[in-house]
């Protein structure tokens, strides 16, 4: 192992760790990607509008999939800085921020302190958190959560403390109330994984989980409350294409278990696989790494299992097997886990002796850095993105500098001429990301370039219009009236009056063979782009796979 001082050898990570966190801050301004992160947002600002947080409405009427606590904070975020990209994304990112403080918290008990630093950086750096923090759903909300759950209830539990207890309870009850009862799956399989293995009867029967429980229903009653004055206090209501619905079972089974078992209302199907080779990109650039970490934990463990810690190896991988099973799968499902991911990584990376293993790793990284930098070289050279400037070409450039000098400064038999290679790569690719192909991307989400366009050109404040058939989240969130969408046998009509029109040629036709004369405004090329092919990233070919939209006058 290196020699130098201690202090020599953490200086560097609080500046990267600063680093790391501005990449993740870098997301901020980008326009919110559709369908579900304007989903959301909208869902927050109808909240605003019309001063009603226990209902939920979207697509023109009650809305039955998530719990209210990221919309609340949300809609707490609009009210104080406005219906704006930043205001929207500004909460999800600070909750994973508080995610990895309290990685670093608990990184920080189990082991040491540079153990503790390099899991901030190794989780702040894994791919899918960083597109997470630009992408924003309710993953941020509960990884952050989630790890704070875990870190209390740790407390509560070798301290005997009674608060921390408390504040253990309201981080899972906060998580329950984000995603449903699954969230107890990490928690839960963190500390009592833990006193399984390691056979602590006692503390695994004592009353405190008793009182946990009871904390938590308390704490989730105001989610149990606006579910029952929308939905189980309005039987008539029809959802999900029946009446009879009750938003409390929905919440307790149907929204999670309903979706493992494919009972529920919204069906999936699943892959045992998915969530290996989701880990192997999302985790990236430490997937190896973290697969290599679990292996050598598991192997090690097993002949020493009182002389370790047990909880981010259980809540990790409980929660994965269970994904896994499940008949529903969506790659963002797996960030919940990273803080564990982060640490187990993190405690491999630091306690590497022999100079074999860390020669073999170094060139295993050597080669993974190398690939995804050819992969985003690659992806500029087809892809083109306007935004491209020299500002952006220098810093990758300098950054590229770093990493071919910084590392050198460490010997090889260190772990850390590795990680800090690793680490810098992340930063590459993350800036070209953040800084050039995102915002040349979302030019192709037509609904918010629409939107931007109509909040500049419609001085008499004209109404805006939509099919239903191409209602646009991001149409929603970003036009500063109320966007009227026309759904089939629902109460808006089409204004007799002079209106703005966004749609697809086809919808514009239309109005104009009932009659209205219909003016020609603007038109967006549109495509899917969270569903992103060759055909369209190669600019050569991009044309063929767009669609036009228009917006367009009509009297």
């Amino acid at each position: 192992m290196n020699t130098q001082p201690a202090i020599n050898q953490t200086k560097w990570l609080y500046y990267f760790i600063g680093i790391a966190v501005l990449i993740n801050f870098s997301g901020l301004f980008i326009p919110i990607m559709g369908p579900d992160g304007t989903l959301y947002a909208s869902i927050a600002k109808t909240m605003v509008q019309h001063n009603d947080y226990v209902q939920l409405f979207a697509y023109g009427t009650d809305w039955l999939d998530k719990p209210h606590f990221p919309f609340w904070i949300t809609a707490f975020s609009f009210k104080l800085f406005g219906f704006t990209t930043w205001a929207y994304k500004l909460p999800g990112i600070l909750f994973m921020l508080m995610g990895a403080w309290y990685t670093y918290l608990f990184a920080k008990k189990l082991y040491t302190k540079e153990v503790a630093l390099w899991a901030v950086l190794i989780l702040l750096t894994a791919q899918h958190i960083i597109l997470s923090n630009n992408d924003v759903r309710a993953e941020p909300y509960l990884t952050g959560l989630i790890i704070a759950a875990v870190y209390h209830f740790y407390n509560a539990y070798t301290c005997n403390s009674f608060w921390q207890l408390v504040i253990a309870s309201l981080f899972t009850a906060c998580a329950i109330m984000t995603k449903g009862m699954f969230a107890l799956v990490p928690i839960g399989g963190a500390i009592v994984g833990n006193l399984l293995i390691t056979r602590q009867w006692k503390q695994l029967f004592n009353l405190r989980w008793l009182l946990a429980a009871v904390l938590i229903l308390l704490f989730i009653l105001p989610e149990i409350y606006c579910l029952y004055q929308q939905f189980d206090s309005h039987p008539e209501k029809v959802i999900f294409d029946r009446t009879g619905v009750s938003g409390i079972k929905f919440f307790f089974w149907d929204s999670q278990f309903g979706r493992f078992f494919n009972t529920g209302p919204i069906k999936g199907h699943g892959d045992p696989t998915f969530f290996v080779h989701t880990t192997l990109w999302a985790f990236l650039p430490w997937s190896l790494l973290l697969f290599a970490a679990i292996y050598q934990f598991i192997k090690t463990g097993i002949k020493n299992v009182h002389n370790r810690e047990w909880f981010c190896i259980s809540g990790a991988m409980l929660t994965f097997l269970l994904f896994s099973a499940s008949k529903f799968q969506l790659p963002h499902y797996l960030n919940i886990v990273f803080p564990f991911f982060a640490i187990i990584t993190a405690q491999y990376l630091y306690g590497l002796q022999s100079p074999k293993t860390l020669n073999t790793i170094r060139i295993t990284q050597i080669v993974v850095v190398s690939l995804i930098l050819v992969i985003i070289a690659v992806l500029h050279y087809f892809f083109r993105p306007e935004g491209f400037s020299w500002h952006i070409a220098l810093m990758i450039v300098i950054w590229l500098g770093i990493m071919l000098i910084l590392p050198g400064s460490f010997p090889k038999t260190d772990f850390r001429q590795t990680a800090f290679r690793t680490l810098i790569a992340a930063f590459i690719v993350n800036i070209y990301l953040n800084f050039a192909f995102y915002p040349s991307l979302l030019h192709y989400q037509s609904g918010s370039e629409a939107a931007m366009w109509i909040n500049h050109h419609n001085p008499d404040k004209l109404p805006v219009v939509q099919n239903h058939e191409i209602g646009s989240h991001p149409m929603d969130f970003y036009i500063d009236p109320t966007i009227i969408t026309l759904y089939p046998g629902g109460k808006e009509k089409i204004p007799v009056t002079s209106f703005i029109f966004y749609g697809n040629p086809g919808a514009v036709a239309d109005l104009a063979a009932k009659g209205r004369q219909v003016q020609k405004l603007a038109w967006f090329p549109h495509y899917a782009i969270t569903r992103l092919k060759p055909a369209f990233l190669n600019k050569a070919t991009r044309a063929a796979t767009l669609d036009t939209m228009q917006v367009v006058l009509v009297r």
